[in-house]
């Protein structure tokens, strides 16, 4: 008999790629215990280093994703300089078991789900009460007790076991009012690749192909051309399988890709042009990494028409900007080019709605499985993106697991409390801003601190006061309050270059985590020139200082302090930056009475 373990817990999140990733930390710091499951040894999903697909995000300038993705991202540029894949690994679990509210179940499958039909308020008819999970290490048994759950797992595993309403494949123009050619609606999506990464040596380095594996054409290879020296070459393109059952058929997928990604490895090699000589193969993924399955179906289904017109939404809690890049079903077969990349607004508004079941009371979803149609997931599905919905998700779920709010009750009656805990948190919100308390603005020289607006101020489509104050390193930036008593919050951003300019590379280099192909110079990263390293922040109570926080080798962009009062005034002093200049800027320094 295998060991059966129950745990009761507040949120139970399935799946820990950078979605669920985000989601239970989220819960976890707003004070909700969670259980992470996540099927795999190493946390991060599609990003980690059994996969290796990049976080991407929306695209144009000051538009880079920050809250928990950005803590992340900063925390890699830090200790991890030259990107190597386990050190990244690392950097995520750490980040998961630095919360004493978490308790990770790695290795751990979810296999089952308990639900209790009954018509539940505002049209539901299905509650979960637990999930069943087994563990391939230990060979036990999990069972999860919980208020709510979230799918992160992409394949969105909850709904085959619970009965949650789901999408799958490719919708027709007129069932969303779409543009798109197709007249019926059909069951092709976006296929999975099994990616290769090259590594540059100082000698020469054979290869001798399996004689299993085909060589690719010269033919196949005009049409996806390729470039290990050029660092935005990350193979995404060895792709196959959108036109089968991505779920149903994973396995025999994975055993056409790893086939095509070493036959491209052995053109390569075999072929004098490419320069390849020194190079040996530094990864081949034996886990495809999928772009599409399926969809849960929400509140409310985000559409193509709804990004490209960049509509804003009362409910929004995260934001998109990369293109739609829908992928042909054919992949790497198809005989054109192999996706289109059309451009979207950014950023653009993402509503809540989306993010939770139209049937299942307690089931919220992050990741590329929320509730959107294929062409507005083309978009929505990059990992920087599914991050901010998993941190949306998971402080949506500690508000319901606090006031005993279901997901759609938050929308109905904590919507504004959800917006205001995100942006505390350093999410940006298109077309919101946080509330200022308004004894703030009677220090007229600290203006630019108090606007609410925590990045350049052209991302807010104004030209009002904005875009934060450089300060003089060692400069005292003071409130001198009437005397605040209860419990005090001081919200503080910096600049940690959110364009990536001040980092060594170029562009690719600059603005991802990880690298692909790995050539003999790569530079190495370190954290943006701008970012404060050193501050204090202090009060005055009685005519005596006291310190608040002192921070002397900060990596992180935001803080959102609180603590008890009464005071006569507060002071922040940044001391130095991590490009060693003599000023800092900063977004964004104020306060509030904490409800």
């Amino acid at each position: 008999m295998l060991k059966d373990v129950s745990i009761n817990t507040g949120f139970c999140v399935i799946g820990g790629g950078m979605a669920g990733l985000c989601a239970a930390i989220a819960a976890a710091r707003h004070g909700t215990k969670v259980v992470l499951i996540h099927e795999r040894p190493v946390p991060g999903g599609n990003a980690s280093s059994e996969i290796r697909m990049w976080i991407c995000g929306a695209q144009g300038r000051d538009n880079r994703e920050t809250g928990i993705i950005e803590e992340i991202m900063l925390e890699n540029l830090y200790r991890n300089p030259t990107k190597n894949f386990y050190i990244w690994d690392s950097i995520l679990l750490d980040f998961v078991r630095r919360e004493p509210n978490i308790t990770l179940l790695l290795n751990t499958t979810c296999i089952d789900a308990a639900v209790e039909p009954g018509d539940y308020p505002y049209g539901r008819d299905t509650k979960i009460t637990c999930v069943r999970a087994y563990q391939l290490t230990t060979q036990r048994f999990y069972t999860v007790h919980a208020q709510n759950f979230a799918d992160c797992s992409g394949d969105s595993i909850l709904a085959p076991l619970t009965g949650a309403l789901f999408m799958y494949g490719r919708e027709s123009a007129e069932e969303y009012g779409e543009q798109t050619d197709r007249t019926e609606h059909d069951n092709n999506v976006m296929g999975s690749s099994c990616l290769i990464q090259g590594r540059e040596t100082t000698s020469y380095v054979p290869f001798i192909p399996s004689e299993t594996t085909p060589p690719l054409t010269d033919e196949e290879v005009r049409r996806r051309p390729m470039d290990l020296y050029n660092s935005a070459e990350n193979f995404w393109y060895l792709e196959l399988g959108g036109n089968t059952d991505t779920i149903d058929n994973a396995e025999e997928t994975r055993d056409e890709l790893l086939p095509l990604a070493l036959g491209a490895w052995g053109y390569i090699k075999s072929h004098p042009g490419y320069r390849s000589e020194n190079w040996e193969l530094d990864f081949l993924g034996f886990l495809g990494a999928k772009r599409e399955s399926r969809r849960m179906k929400g509140e409310y289904v985000l559409t193509q028409q709804d990004i490209s017109s960049d509509k804003v939404f009362e409910d929004t809690v995260a934001f998109g900007g990369w293109p739609l890049d829908d992928h042909f079903p054919g992949g790497y077969r198809h005989k054109g080019p192999p996706n289109t990349a059309i451009p979207t607004p950014a950023p653009y508004c993402i509503p809540y709605r989306s993010l939770y079941s139209a049937n299942v009371v307690n089931l919220f979803f992050a990741g590329r499985n929320i509730s959107a149609t294929h062409i507005a997931l083309s978009s929505t599905r990059v990992m920087a993106t599914c991050s901010l919905l998993g941190q949306a998700v998971g402080t949506a779920a500690s508000i319901s697991c606090s006031s005993g709010s279901t997901p759609h009750e938050v929308y109905l009656h904590h919507i504004s409390e959800l917006q205001e805990l995100l942006m505390n948190d350093d999410c940006f919100l298109p077309h919101f801003s946080r509330k200022i308390d308004p004894e703030c603005l009677l220090e007229p020289q600290l203006a630019p601190l108090c606007s609410g607006k925590d990045r350049p101020n052209r991302i807010y489509g104004d030209n009002g006061t904005g875009s934060g104050y450089i300060a003089a390193n060692g400069e005292e930036l003071t409130y001198h309050v009437s005397q605040l008593s209860g419990s005090i919050s001081v919200h503080i951003v910096f600049d940690s270059d959110l364009n990536r300019d001040t980092l060594p590379g170029d562009a690719c280099e600059r603005t991802h985590a990880t690298r692909a192909n790995t050539v003999l110079d790569a530079p190495q990263m370190r954290l943006p020139s701008t970012l404060c390293k050193e501050f204090l922040l202090t009060a005055v109570t009685g005519g005596e200082k006291r310190e608040i926080l002192r921070v002397d080798n900060n990596r992180r962009r935001s803080f959102h302090v609180t603590f008890n009062g009464p005071v006569e005034s507060i002071t922040l002093v940044p001391v130095s930056n991590w490009g060693g200049s003599a000023f800092t800027r900063i977004f964004s320094f104020d306060y509030s009475l904490k409800n």
